[in-house]
């Protein structure tokens, strides 16, 4: 099959969870041998390759603004999918999915996955909130098949659009943990003396939260966060403001590879506050690597399959500070980092989900 592949900013190592998502699950679906293309944002991509772990990467231009981004660059890769003959376009995230009936129009057989009603998010003003309904129903209405990530958007587009869809999850892989440390020396943390979060700088991210929870704490540990702003605003500008003036808040800017694996592996406690998520990639990196997790009592959080000490209210500050403290006193329980690698080998493995997406190629050929 050849599988061309837009919504996404691309790959590799671009930040965001639908990139993430792409990055881990298109290599393997390239090495069971299909032909797969994926469309890149020319604003992100630093090393513009042309062939990456089998996977055939193809740059289109794409305005550097949020509103108009992902509309212009997909209508670009739609019109750059038929002139490669694709078997298939799969166009990921509701934005995108505006230009499903384009697809169609030009005879292409398509497959969406929606990663999320990413109109709940608190950056959006009116207009682009509608656009990114519209797109969801377009995407939902018209595709030839939809993939969602989780149960509560598979009961959206139910409801919605009147489509049965298919529930393929997000992934993470069994991680091999670093022995080195020399990262976190750079940064100026010790080993199990901090908590992490792991996100991009937008409100509904709630970082802000966090922070203001964490300078309630009477604490040794400090706080990392590793993240930065796609695109620069009052709010991104104001939550840097706000951790420069804290010495025990470290930010790392965006990081991958090593020095991400050393955060990942020596931390004392991860958390995730947000507002909205579709299903967390970084809750389910925290959880491979065994650590002691916090999160927002979010429906997309709550999907995963966490004990209720775990959770705290969605927007409380006290209750993430009470939780927070409760945390870091317990050490994880073998039991427990048993559970969450079993949780993930059953459910969010990665070959198991291009697997399942094989699958849904097919049944879509068909």
């Amino acid at each position: 099959m050849r599988i061309f592949v837009t919504g996404t900013r691309g790959i590799p190592d671009v930040p965001g969870g639908v990139e993430k998502h792409c990055q881990e699950l298109y290599p393997l679906i390239a090495d069971m041998g299909n032909d797969v293309i994926i469309a890149t944002r020319k604003p992100y991509i630093k090393k513009k390759y042309k062939l990456w772990k089998n996977i055939r990467l193809t740059h289109i231009y794409a305005p550097r603004a949020k509103s108009f981004e992902a509309i212009v660059h997909t209508l670009l890769a739609v019109i750059k999918a038929r002139s490669l003959k694709a078997d298939i376009i799969h166009i990921h995230a509701i934005g995108p999915g505006l230009m499903v009936p384009f697809a169609k129009l030009l005879g292409l057989k398509v497959v969406v996955t929606n990663h999320g009603p990413d109109y709940d998010r608190q950056k959006w003003g009116r207009v682009a909130k509608a656009m990114l309904h519209l797109g969801e129903y377009l995407g939902g209405k018209f595709a030839d098949n939809i993939i969602v990530i989780s149960s509560i958007i598979q009961k959206i587009i139910r409801q919605r659009c009147k489509k049965k869809s298919h529930i393929i999850y997000n992934g993470v892989p069994r991680p091999k943990l670093s022995k080195q440390i020399d990262f976190l020396e750079k940064i100026g943390v010790a080993p199990q003396q901090y908590i992490i979060a792991v996100s991009r700088f937008v409100p509904e991210k709630g970082l802000d939260l966090l922070i203001k929870a964490f300078q309630m704490l009477n604490t040794k540990h400090k706080l990392v966060i590793a993240g930065d702003a796609d695109h620069e605003t009052k709010y991104s500008q104001s939550l840097k403001q706000m951790i420069d003036q804290d010495n025990k808040i470290i930010r790392t800017g965006y990081i991958t590879g090593e020095p991400l694996n050393q955060l990942f592996t020596h931390a004392g406690l991860f958390v995730l506050p947000s507002f909205h998520e579709g299903l967390p990639i970084a809750l389910l990196e925290a959880m491979s690597y065994g650590l002691c997790v916090l999160a927002s009592d979010i429906p997309a959080n709550l999907e995963i399959d966490l004990r209720a000490d775990h959770f705290f209210k969605c927007g409380d500050v006290d209750i993430l500070k009470e939780k927070m403290e409760h945390l870091l006193d317990q050490t994880i329980l073998e039991k427990e980092k048993n559970d969450f690698q079993y949780e993930i080998d059953e459910k969010y493995n990665w070959i198991k989900i291009a697997e399942q997406t094989i699958k849904v190629y097919k049944k879509t050929l068909a």
